[in-house]
């Protein structure tokens, strides 16, 4: 789906951002980037799928989008403006514009507030949001958006099942009106025909209500319906983005490939490769990442350029962007 908006409601700039840990007891302290230059962009009610494996740092990106961590280098912008730069007032209203949801709704509610406190909760954080006497019309209008009772308002989350909680966490999450809802594995906790609910609820609030997404996910076969482009990440960058019929049709990197071929729904692109590519060791730790190419240790495509070349992120006659220095078709893989 092609975007027309000229300022992409959310930027980010060669970011780089971590944590500090220390090695042994008595080690010294080191500087782990998480991320490591990640440059993407979310247009005004787009909906963008971050995919990659756990521990690639795609929770630490949404952190450092709301502003939870500080990044080391780079620039986060929204609606233009670099929300590193702002003051403690400008971060509080910004804030207001950008919600998480988060993996477990459980977790992210309090089990001592009813459904009407977690909801009214925002209103008395950001006061002018919703007059006072309008607060339970409005919290029946949000529950009744997202599929949830009206009169289930005095409630309290364990009275709910895990899909309705979740669904109570998107309530929430538009009670202030937001242009960007962050969803950080918001639905891989729960079962495939729930999840298929919660994808569909968030696509009709969007075309309702016109909120972009930053869909984050390790599961490539959740998003092929519901995102307009995907970013893939590894080790802290990203390999490959585009739309993302694209991407699932004609992936170019090889990591893309080997996260493809363990979709048991995705097809499409390999109607001549019945089998999963089977990458070979670990995944490199953020604490010690190697040279040049961050995939070439598992990467059956690995030459003497990978291992000391990084590659740029771009289009190399693929039809879009990849970090590979011979992206392009499948070839060759060590397939099981």
């Amino acid at each position: 789906m092609e975007r027309q908006s000229t300022t992409p409601v959310l930027e980010l700039v060669d970011l780089v951002a971590g944590y500090r840990l220390r090695q042994g007891l008595f080690g010294r302290r080191r500087d782990v980037h998480a991320v490591a230059g990640v440059s993407l962009s979310v247009g005004a009610g787009e909906t963008l799928c971050l995919v990659g494996e756990s521990g690639c740092g795609k929770s630490t990106v949404a952190r450092t989008v709301l502003s939870l961590l500080r990044p080391s280098s780079g620039e986060v912008r929204f609606d233009g403006a670099d929300v590193t730069g702002m003051s403690r007032r400008e971060l509080r209203a910004m804030r207001r514009q950008v919600q998480l949801v988060f993996q477990d709704p459980y977790a992210s509610l309090n089990p001592r507030m009813t459904v009407r406190e977690l909801i009214t909760e925002a209103w008395r954080i950001h006061p002018g949001i919703v007059e006072r006497e309008r607060w339970d019309a409005e919290v029946a209008g949000l529950l009744e958006r997202v599929g949830l009772n009206p009169g289930h308002a005095s409630r309290y989350p364990h009275q709910f099942s895990g899909g309705q909680r979740q669904r109570i966490c998107i309530a929430r999450a538009l009670s202030v009106r937001p242009r960007l809802i962050v969803c950080d594995e918001a639905v891989s906790a729960l079962d495939v025909s729930i999840q298929a609910q919660i994808l569909a609820l968030l696509k009709r609030l969007q075309e309702e209500l016109g909120v972009a997404y930053l869909f984050i996910t390790h599961d490539l076969g959740v998003v092929r319906q519901f995102a307009d482009r995907v970013a893939v990440m590894h080790l802290g960058t990203i390999v490959e983005t585009g739309e993302t019929e694209r991407i699932y049709e004609s992936p170019a990197h090889p990591y893309t490939q080997a996260l493809l071929s363990a979709a048991p729904s995705v097809e499409d692109w390999r109607e001549q490769e019945s089998e999963e590519i089977l990458l070979h060791g670990d995944a490199p730790s953020p604490l010690d990442p190697p040279s040049g190419c961050r995939f070439h240790p598992r990467c059956w495509m690995t030459r003497d350029r990978c291992r000391t070349e990084e590659p740029a992120l771009t289009d190399r006659g693929t039809g879009h962007p990849a970090a590979c220095h011979y992206a392009g078709p499948l070839v060759s893989a060590h397939t099981s």
